[in-house]
């Protein structure tokens, strides 16, 4: 069994999995609000020691004994880390471990004495025979010190460290084909910020923390209605999108003092996805997937649907994934990362 634990800013979130013949088997799935229940949520004043006891309560929660897993996965954030795709030739794995480390420093903007590097093979290039895509993945030892700091002041031996952006990919790949042609584009929208992922099979993989999430939607709608936090957030959970309109709705342009923090991670998506398809000469984006806390939101799908014109869905990480019947999920949205990690997990064993 491995146990996938997404550490966020808001929520720590675990999935528990078994690997089967065919893929997976879903065991369990929780998670656990990292502030003070009935509190207004202030990234600024959450440390270790509210992760530390969030992730404890939520194994009290769950009912689960850590040590009982096969393996922890764990994921840092895409914002502390650099991720870039390359090609190269096939060659044995000693060989590859050395030459990725050379690449790293080479295409990664990091004091080379400092970072920790990491690699996945994603495929065959489609473009040149013998050849492989790589992911290449960097941080500081900093970064990794801090998390592996966390995880044992959690009570819990470090296993496999992911980093977050891959571990969705991941997740989604399991539960759907990746297309053939055309690319697929998620967005998982965090507490504080959100991570925009695009990749398609043999394209270029890309990842950018945009600087927009649940958080900010509450703090508006609070602002602009003059009213408290957690009213704020019940009126978001019943109303979304459409709560934040004054006279006017979403996004209708009247002005700058009209825009709203929708139209702002709208935006940044938009921004992102023409320096995409600037970069690599591709745009054909298929189809936009949110997950993540916020991702439902009501009417969050139906905005980004409109203003980018692509087709958008809510991400459910549990589709046709066997057990999931048999446990009780709520927003499984929320679950994609820890999902993905678990399954990160079974990866590492063949």
């Amino acid at each position: 069994m491995y146990l996938g634990l997404d550490i966020g800013r808001q929520y720590v979130k675990m999935v528990t999995a078994d690997k089967t013949k065919d893929g997976y088997k879903l065991i369990d799935a929780g998670s656990r609000l990292v502030p003070e229940p009935n509190s207004a949520y202030d990234p600024e004043k959450i440390d270790h020691s509210h992760w530390v006891m969030a992730v404890k309560e939520l194994f009290r929660q769950q009912g689960f004994n850590p040590k009982k897993a096969k393996g922890l996965i764990t994921g840092i954030n895409g914002s502390s880390a650099s991720i870039k795709q390359i090609t190269t030739m096939e060659m044995p794995t000693d060989e590859l471990e050395s030459a990725m480390t050379f690449e790293a420093r080479k295409h990664i903007p990091m004091d080379g004495t400092d970072a920790v590097i990491d690699y996945q093979i994603i495929g065959s290039n489609k473009k040149e025979v013998d050849k492989i895509d790589v992911g290449l993945v960097a941080c500081t030892k900093g970064v990794l010190n801090n998390h592996l700091e966390l995880l044992k002041e959690c009570g819990l031996k470090p296993g496999i460290v992911d980093v977050n952006p891959v571990a969705m990919s991941n997740a989604f790949s399991f539960i759907k084909d990746v297309p053939e042609d055309g690319l697929v584009v998620m967005l998982d929208i965090g507490a504080i910020s959100s991570t925009l992922v695009v990749y398609g099979k043999g394209e270029q993989f890309f990842t950018r923390d945009l600087p927009i999430g649940g958080h900010h939607f509450v703090k508006e709608l609070s602002e602009k209605k003059e009213i408290g936090y957690i009213e704020a957030q019940d009126m978001l959970y019943r109303e979304g999108v459409s709560a934040s309109k004054s006279d006017g709705a979403v996004g209708d342009g009247v002005g700058i003092a009209e825009r709203t923090v929708y139209d702002s991670l709208i935006e940044d998506m938009r921004r992102s996805l023409r320096f995409y398809a600037k970069q690599t000469g591709q745009s054909f984006f298929l189809k936009i997937f949110l997950t993540g806390g916020a991702a439902s939101t009501p009417g969050l799908r139906e905005i980004v649907n409109e203003k980018l014109n692509i087709d958008c869905a809510v991400f459910d990480p549990f589709e046709s994934m066997v057990g999931s019947d048999d446990v009780s999920i709520s927003n499984p949205s929320q679950f994609t990362t820890a999902l993905g990690l678990g399954i990160r997990g079974g990866m590492s064993v063949g």
